[in-house]
């Protein structure tokens, strides 16, 4: 048998060895900082729960709601809700097993191939730092609900700010920030649907409505522009969904990986079916889907989001305030997940030799100083709205990072297939891993399909747009992101020489880099029997 590929990151580089001489981490420590293990576990939770609830569910719900009607909305953010709650799975037992940083694109570059490693670590980092920007403008736009007499400038500056300063606190300013934030969303959230019902039943007094049920499922209709309609969800789902694979990023910085993770990997399975489809499914009761406010739901525009468009459409006044304020912090929330996500990941690049080696400076208190400098620049491209063709610009800039989620979460549960097979390959039992995700292998072939059918219905509406005919430009801002990841990774195999041929084979994986040795809980010594079914799912969810 041939000798596994080991990854190497650089000649600085070193491995912590454990007492038995196990391998801790896989990750740059350069002499003068290393990242910190800050994150407790009501961090990890918070983030898996409420990190990236943001203006995607909020806001760009609309827009889907208005082109595909509320059972689309329902059907395509359930889809994608147990695509992600697969691939979540798949990567909480990589990332116990492998708490590294970078989490997903290293796995990649290890279990696939270095050039897929390579462009999958890329177009997330690229795709976090351009969101920035747009989610500093977004938080400028949601302060128009109160006031428009104030340049929008003027807000991006103020957030900009407020997000450097969290820079100052590290990842333990990350976690806190996300932790509050997320708690308020969370109750937001609760708040909601409580309040839908009612509204739904006839229990509030300036509602002249009365009983509504199920009246906007028949008309206009629950579903709209047929098929079509239905594959245009998918898009909007991705968008309010990115960010959940964060709870793996964060696990090479979280004080302990082997218990904080798996709970956070299993919170998820609440959040999609707690937080995003019953929420969808109570706006799209309360709200009819022909409104047409709704046509102007996109990006932060919260005058045209269905939950305060349901509020107000129930007559009672302040609470679409209130519930804007919720908008405007879930949105700068996002924007410190963007910062987190961009930085961890550019620092990961440099310390495997993909990325600039001034990419892997750290500074004493565990922040990747020059990844934070170079994100923050990337915000001052928010006051590119100032322009008159601010919006042109940013939607051909966010077209970049319009797939990057189906690419990512696909390649997590690819990775996490191809590990699996090495690892029964190279002799090792399922017995030895600290903790396995709930649905196992095959769960991971499910999402990696539902991920590639997300692929063919946005090409399919990205080529054919609804109500529209075929348009190069509409289809380009729609999927370029696909011709730029295939450019990245045909790039850096010509760089590389074809290093590694077409993918990394079974046998040569490197399977011990890396690798965080502990002490497995008694449960996971437990055999599967239909007897004990259904204690091992209560125990996968909750």
């Amino acid at each position: 048998m041939d000798d596994p590929i080991h990854i190497t990151p650089g000649k600085d580089s070193k491995y912590e060895i454990g007492e038995k001489g196990e391998y801790n981490d896989f990750e740059l420590q350069p002499e003068n900082g290393t990242l910190t293990r800050a994150l407790k576990g009501r961090h990890m939770q918070m983030i898996a729960i409420g990190g990236s609830i943001g203006a995607g569910l909020f806001v760009g719900s609309g827009g889907a709601f208005h082109t595909g009607g509320p059972a689309s909305v329902l059907l395509g953010f359930m889809i994608v809700g147990c695509m992600l709650l697969f691939t979540v799975q798949a990567l909480g037992e990589l990332a116990v097993l492998y708490p590294v940083n970078g989490a997903f694109y290293t796995y990649a570059v290890r279990f696939l191939d270095p050039s897929w490693g390579f462009a999958m670590g890329w177009d997330y980092a690229v795709g976090w730092l351009i969101i920035l920007p747009f989610e500093l403008i977004a938080s400028g736009i949601t302060i128009s609900f109160w006031r428009t007499d104030i340049n929008i400038g003027v807000w991006i500056t103020v957030f900009l700010v407020v997000l450097s300063v969290i820079q100052i606190f590290g990842v333990r300013g990350y976690g806190e920030v996300e932790f509050v934030l997320g708690l308020i969303k969370v109750v937001a959230i609760i708040g909601f649907i409580i309040l839908g019902i009612i509204i739904d039943c006839g229990g509030v007094p300036s509602d002249n409505r009365g009983y509504i049920g199920a009246h906007y499922w028949h008309d206009p209709s629950a579903f709209r522009n047929g098929f079509k309609g239905f594959c245009t969800v998918f898009v909007t789902a991705a968008f309010a969904f990115a960010g959940t694979e964060l709870v793996g990023l964060a696990a090479a910085e979280a004080a302990d990986p082997r218990k904080s993770l798996p709970k956070a990997t299993k919170q998820v399975f609440w959040r999609i079916t707690f937080f995003y489809v019953v929420s969808l499914f109570i706006v799209g009761l309360i709200l009819p889907s022909d409104d047409p406010s709704l046509l102007g739901s996109s990006g932060a525009n919260t005058k045209a989001s269905p939950f305060v468009l349901a509020i107000q459409l129930a007559g009672i006044k302040g609470l679409p305030s209130v519930f804007n304020a919720v908008i405007t912090l879930s949105v700068i929330s996002v924007a410190n997940s963007c910062s987190f996500g961009s930085t961890r990941t550019l620092q990961a690049l440099g310390a495997t030799g993909m990325g600039p080696r001034i990419l892997t400076k750290i500074d004493r208190k565990g922040r990747p100083v020059t990844c934070v400098i170079i994100q923050l620049l990337f915000g001052l491209l928010a006051f590119i709205a100032e322009a008159s063709s601010g919006t042109t610009v940013f939607t051909w800039l966010l077209s970049f990072s319009g797939l990057s989620s189906f690419f990512v979460w696909g390649s997590i549960c690819l990775s996490h297939i191809r590990f699996r097979y090495a690892w029964k390959l190279q002799g090792h039992s399922l017995d030895e891993l600290p903790y396995k995700a709930s649905f196992g292998v095959v769960g991971s072939y499910v999402g990696f399909l539902l991920n590639v059918l997300a692929l063919i219905a946005t090409f399919y509406t990205s080529l054919w747009p609804v109500g529209e005919s075929p348009d190069a430009e509409v289809f380009f801002q729609q999927y370029l992101a696909a011709p730029f990841v295939i450019l990245l990774c045909l790039g850096y195999k010509i760089y590389s020489k074809g290093a590694g041929g077409l993918y990394i084979k079974a046998q040569k994986m490197d399977l011990t880099t890396g690798m965080r040795v502990l002490d497995l809980d008694p449960l996971t010594h437990r055999k599967k029997s239909i007897a004990n079914l259904p204690s091992r799912l209560f125990e996968g969810l909750f």
